[in-house]
């Protein structure tokens, strides 16, 4: 039971100011980021109690973290906070879609691994630096956070978001802010949001947030319960987190997936020594998740109360871990390093062209640098080919 708990606290706590910032950052009122968060939690904890239910394994399901954060750097499209929607209800589709046609799912894996780490790791950049400005200019509000992070990775790195959370909820309380707090901006309430017309401008984000949703969540989910010996129902899972985000987009939801790291939390060894008796960390999870849904409003309400920042400084530092291991395979893809470093320095930059973001082009940017590189490297004779991208300091 304390497995389950755990596994949806630490993904709860750990990642919900991200989610608030993406949502925000596409064009959401805080009512409207209030919504998605909630038609999250609620879709999720469902989507846990039917995968634990149908196949008596410990999966858990998320939102896209990685997608949030590509939220987040994107800006508002044209059209606003509907084409947005839209773009959660294209990737829904297409993640059903990779479930049917099990070639799309596979199309996702031969994106080169440094290329779609780069578009990742520039997005997470560029939500740091915001980060780092706004703790500039307000440094005795957002320090204790920073502080807080560093001890909780000293001594349990597992509970050093949630430990940011905490200060960050206690500097909340005590600003000033807290006084215009109603009763009823407590309670749970959703909006519903038509979609757009918009059809490219979403399709524009859609793209790279099912690329990003399938590479950094559901390949890697997959991953992670293999090794714990479970072997996931590919098709089934992809219907139903397909599902589950056309249901939650017009709430204002982006993505419902396969839980990565945080799956492992209800599947590894400490959950229970019989592997075919850990599916009830997931059931629980799930219940865990349905009560954060009921509280997501109040969470969302107490965090528009707070200092400027507060959100946005949460959500870097949940996001430094990403933003280390992106990097990291990053500059590990050798023989695709340029291309990696075009995609990263594009989506960094947060230009964006004809009103599509910057996440879109530098994913762009970077397969086409890579084609033209391998393609190039067919013609050279072997002894002419060019040498990974190396520094030129002695």
């Amino acid at each position: 039971m304390s497995a389950g708990i755990v596994t949806a606290v630490v993904g709860f706590t750990s990642s919900f100011a991200v989610v608030l910032t993406g949502l925000r950052g596409v064009g959401a009122t805080p009512a409207q980021a209030a919504s998605g968060l909630l038609a999250l939690c609620v879709l999720q904890g469902i989507g846990m109690l039917i995968l634990a239910q149908r196949y008596r394994m410990p999966l858990t399901l998320a939102w896209s973290t990685p997608g949030a954060a590509l939220l987040a750097s994107t800006g508002v499209l044209p059209g606003g906070w509907p084409t947005a929607v839209t773009a959660f209800a294209m990737v829904g589709v297409l993640v059903v879609l990779a479930g049917v046609i099990r070639p799309l799912g596979r199309l996702v894996e031969l994106i080169p691994p440094g290329v779609a780490s780069g578009m990742l790791a520039g997005i997470i950049l560029s939500i740091c630096l915001d980060a780092v400005g706004l703790a500039g200019a307000n440094p005795g509000l957002l320090l204790p956070l920073v502080l807080a992070w560093v001890l909780g990775m000293r001594w349990w790195s597992k509970w050093a978001t949630p430990a940011v959370v905490l200060v960050g909820f206690a500097v909340i309380a005590a600003s000033p802010g807290m006084r215009d707090l109603r009763w009823e901006d407590l309670l749970p309430q959703v909006s519903l949001v038509a979609p757009s017309l918009e059809l490219f401008p979403a399709a524009a984000l859609a793209v790279p947030l099912f690329i990003v949703t399938m590479a950094s969540q559901n390949v890697p989910g997959v991953v992670v319960m293999r090794s714990f010996g479970y072997r996931v129902p590919w098709r089934f899972s992809m219907l139903l987190t397909g599902a589950l985000t056309l249901l939650v987009a017009p709430f204002g939801g982006h993505s419902v997936n396969l839980a990565a790291i945080s799956g492992a939390l209800a599947a590894n060894d400490d959950v229970h020594p019989d592997p075919s008796r850990r599916w009830r960390a997931a059931r629980i999870a799930g219940v865990t998740y349905l009560v954060f849904g009921l509280l997501s409003t109040g969470v969302a309400a107490l965090v528009v109360l707070g200092p400027d920042g507060i959100m946005e400084t949460i959500a870097a530092l949940a996001l430094l871990g990403v933003l280390g291991s992106s990097v990291s395979a990053m500059i590990s893809d050798g023989g695709g390093r340029e291309a990696a470093l075009v995609t990263f320095v594009i989506a960094a930059s947060g230009v964006g062209f004809a009103g599509i973001g910057a996440a879109f082009w530098a994913l762009l940017a970077g397969l086409v640098v890579h084609l033209l590189l391998e393609r190039t490297k067919r013609w050279l004779p072997r002894s002419r080919r060019t040498a990974p991208l190396r520094s030129t300091q002695q």
